[in-house]
């Protein structure tokens, strides 16, 4: 008897939890609803104006040039000017290499042609005196031609002294190793008395800081978009390290293939960076404003539906009942979503969108009023 009733009640506590799920259903799916089947929304009104429309990409930090040092020569490393890190200037003396053995050249050279210049001189006076007894029948003709033979043979020879002292030099310059371009250097990877070749290891490596260049890719639709916004080129690029400023650049490249495999064409902007904000290597947040659309009708995104087929608006009538109107999305920009197929002041639905049918009444949801806090005394 006692267990019967202990079912009895069971099935009563089942049937009160069952009657209160129902009703708190039934509440859900009236949420919203006012007793005379009115839904409670929030408005807005569509607004028309003129919208840039930014793309944005990931790009990285890349510098304008980059230089590998390398020697003409094999050689030993006599000297190191510079520091790793530094900033060196375009012909700045980096390495200087021992170069004794080229002074040495030059040195041999320059004795060589000072000996030559002497034995010409001293072959240009025999000319001259052979000539001017030639004259007074003194000597024969034959005389005369050899001393200017050996004249213009002395003349070749000091020719020949002259080009070896160019090239030794040239030599002896190929041991002071000098900046290319202004930047900064990196790891110095040769100390005095390392061997030095110009088919080994990269001595150091200068990377052009200021300017410097943000590679990234945009979609190929862009490119048209682009092209035709900046006949020049030059479009505007905005670039942003996390939690840092915004800096303005310019575009300077486009690819002249686009990626097959991604759809997308890669692009270069060129920034300033005196102040090194920009590093080589670094990734960035890059946005350019591709195009602008004019006197577009906007709306909040969140008001736009999606339908099985169209996207739509419920736009409010005259007598506070909802329409299905179907649009075209031209572009979405901060929230704001540029539409065609409805005008410009037309009262559309924001929230409440889920429980709507075409016809359905609707009333504004009042703005909620706090009430204003009340300096302590």
């Amino acid at each position: 008897m006692q267990a019967r009733k202990k079912y009895l009640w069971i099935g009563a506590g089942i049937v009160v939890i069952a009657g209160a799920a129902y009703l708190g259903l039934g509440s859900k799916a009236e949420k919203g609803k006012s007793g005379d089947g009115t839904q409670s929304v929030k408005t807005v009104i569509a607004t028309q104006k003129t919208i840039p429309i930014t793309v944005t990409a990931n790009g990285y930090v890349t510098a304008v040039s980059t230089v590998d040092v390398r020697p003409k020569v094999q050689n030993i490393v006599r000297t190191i000017h510079v520091k790793e890190g530094q900033f060196v200037k375009a012909g700045q003396l980096l390495f200087t290499l021992d170069e004794r053995s080229d002074q040495s050249n030059v040195a041999r050279t320059s004795a060589q042609l000072a000996a030559g210049q002497a034995e010409l001189a001293d072959a240009e006076q025999i000319l001259k005196r052979n000539q001017d007894l030639l004259s007074k029948n003194f000597v024969s003709q034959a005389v005369v031609d050899t001393a200017r033979n050996k004249v213009e043979a002395l003349r070749n020879t000091t020719r020949a002294n002259q080009a070896a002292i160019q090239s030794s030099a040239v030599a002896l310059s190929d041991n002071q190793i000098k900046a290319g371009i202004s930047g900064r250097i990196g790891v110095i990877n040769v100390h005095p008395g390392s061997l030095a070749q110009p088919t080994g290891t990269v001595m150091v490596t200068i990377v052009q800081i200021d300017p410097i260049m943000i590679s990234f890719t945009l979609p190929e639709r862009e490119l048209m978009n682009i092209r035709a916004t900046y006949p020049q080129g030059n479009a505007p690029v905005q670039a942003q390290l996390p939690g840092q400023e915004v800096l303005t650049g310019k575009l300077t490249f486009i690819d002249n293939l686009t990626d097959t495999q991604s759809g997308t064409i890669r692009m270069k902007a060129q920034f300033a960076n005196a102040d090194q904000k920009l590093w080589p290597g670094a990734y960035v947040n890059v946005s350019l404003v591709s195009r602008e659309v004019p006197n577009a009708v906007l709306v909040p995104a969140q008001a736009v539906v999606t339908g099985p087929v169209d996207k739509l608006l419920y736009v409010v009538q005259p007598d506070d009942t909802v329409k299905e109107q179907k649009i075209e999305v031209l572009a979405i920009e901060n929230g704001q979503a540029a539409v065609s197929g409805v005008s410009a002041g037309s009262r559309v639905v924001v929230e409440g969108t889920k429980n709507l049918r075409p016809g359905t009444k609707i009333r504004e949801v009042k703005k909620e009023v706090l009430p204003t806090p009340v300096a302590p005394t």
